[in-house]
């Protein structure tokens, strides 16, 4: 366990904050007495509540920036792939007020850094996706820069002494050729991508499993190979 959260003593409360339809906050809850999940989405929150999930979680709409939560409330307040889109001073208040003493924040996300993996055609299957993923974030909103730095500018931002940045973290996903183009889909910049320029943007993606098909040596689009992506985690400590 890190060094960070050796030190918390307490497992009333976790607070997820952009929890989108849940599913970091069902993470947390065989750990704690109470899990909110929030969203600034009426939709995903929605989502949330008409899945099923343990009955210690709940789900509440408000934006992260103003948390309705009483001052020194809160064990552990996480964010999964989502304080990029925050205002990082608000939050950054709202995470001092919240915390008590011996309270923990982590703030983590996926990176911009793809490898694909299969037989021995990982390496020209990782220059595929470099070049999609260079193509389709040259559409990347202003904020998914503090993705790109390795989350720098939150971690300087946290207003607790304690704190420090994971950089290193990998995570080895295998999926299939299509659950790849999905994920691929879900990002961001490619759903602006998308508005933007529609044929485009399809053709990219239609494009680019042609390749990893032909790449892998395979039909289908069932095939599994593995994605990994590389994690940035802040971690931070409130000691009193």
């Amino acid at each position: 366990m890190n060094r960070v959260f050796m030190k918390v003593n307490s497992f009333h409360l976790a607070v997820d904050v952009g929890c989108g339809t849940g599913q970091s906050s069902h993470l947390l809850a065989k750990h704690f007495e109470k899990v909110v999940g929030t969203d600034i989405s009426k939709a995903q929150i929605e989502e949330a509540k008409q899945a099923t999930h343990p009955p210690n979680v709940s789900y509440l709409v408000c934006p992260a920036e103003e948390l309705p939560f009483e001052d020194r409330s809160v064990d552990l307040l996480t964010a999964f792939t989502a304080a990029h889109w925050f205002d990082i001073p608000r939050f950054m208040n709202e995470v001092d007020r919240l915390l008590k003493p011996s309270g923990c924040v982590a703030l983590s996300t996926s990176t911009l850094d793809m490898r694909l993996h299969y037989k021995d055609r990982s390496e020209k299957l990782t220059g595929i996706i470099k070049e999609i993923k260079d193509q389709i974030f040259t559409y990347a909103h202003e904020k998914v820069k503090r993705v790109a730095n390795d989350y720098k500018e939150i971690f300087d931002s946290l207003p607790l002494q304690d704190k420090e940045r994971i950089t290193d973290i990998l995570d080895h996903v295998p999926m299939s050729v299509a659950d790849l183009m999905g994920y691929i889909q879900s990002f961001s910049p490619y759903q602006i991508f998308l508005k933007a320029q529609p044929d485009a943007a399809k053709s990219l993606v239609q494009n680019a499993e042609q390749r990893i098909l032909e790449t892998m040596g395979v039909s289908s689009r069932d095939t599994q190979l593995e994605l990994v992506t590389r994690q940035v985690c802040v971690l931070g400590y409130k000691s009193s």
